[in-house]
């Protein structure tokens, strides 16, 4: 018998496991245009898989240090919750394929996520898979988000598994760099922005062609 090269499977959840990346650039464009303000073409894609410290700095550095932040976070997540509340959130392509995989193979699996603990639930709720994860780890769970290496850490930990046995899906190089720092396997599958994938171990084009090219799934 072969032997079995991972012993966990840890996934990213904003535009790995949720299809959340172009509903967010969409309502933050929406949000910039009722404050009659037209976001540059890529800022906002450019902020896929940031942290929310980061990616503030970099809207600062755009549209000045005076705009009115709070009143943009408002009409922002107002425009998200109205989206999410009228269509959900879809999923990538093949999640409850891969999740259904490895619940037959016996491997457990987890979340570790740059959303808050509320943001993660409610979307979890939204998307419908709620009662897929018994693990999710988020930013406020640890002292540094992605890319420092802290929510996979945990949730390694949370797992019982050593990092070096985990398996990590990721779309974005920040968190791809965090899962890489913790010592993980790293597929990466792209949502919104092409990547080199030079933080990944493997890059694919969804998650079953992940989970087959790095091994996990039989090919």
């Amino acid at each position: 018998m072969t032997a079995r090269r991972f012993d966990a499977v840890i996934f990213d959840l904003d535009g790995t496991l949720l299809a959340t990346e172009q509903m967010t650039i969409e309502t933050g464009e929406a949000a910039l245009a009722r404050m009659g303000r037209v976001a540059p073409d890529g800022l906002l894609a450019s902020l896929v898989g940031i942290d929310e410290p980061t990616s503030r700095g970099i809207l600062r550095d755009h549209l000045g240090a005076d705009f009115d932040f709070p009143h943009l976070d408002r009409m922002w997540a107002e425009a998200m919750i109205e989206r999410r509340d009228r269509d959900g959130i879809p999923l990538r392509p093949h999640v409850h394929t891969l999740l259904d995989a490895l619940r037959v193979a016996g491997l457990p699996f987890a979340i570790a996520t740059s959303s808050t603990g509320d943001q993660a639930r409610e979307k979890l709720a939204a998307a419908g898979l709620t009662d897929s994860f018994d693990i999710v780890v988020t930013r406020s769970d640890v002292p540094s988000p992605k890319p420092a290496p802290d929510v996979y850490l945990l949730a390694a930990r949370r797992l019982g598994i050593e990092p070096a046995r985990c398996l990590a899906f990721e779309d974005s190089d920040v968190g791809a760099i965090a899962a890489r720092a913790a010592g993980m396997t790293v597929v990466q599958v792209p949502d919104m922005v092409p990547l080199s994938g030079e933080n990944a171990d493997f890059l694919a084009t969804d998650l079953i062609a992940g989970a087959r090219g790095i091994g996990l799934l039989a090919a």
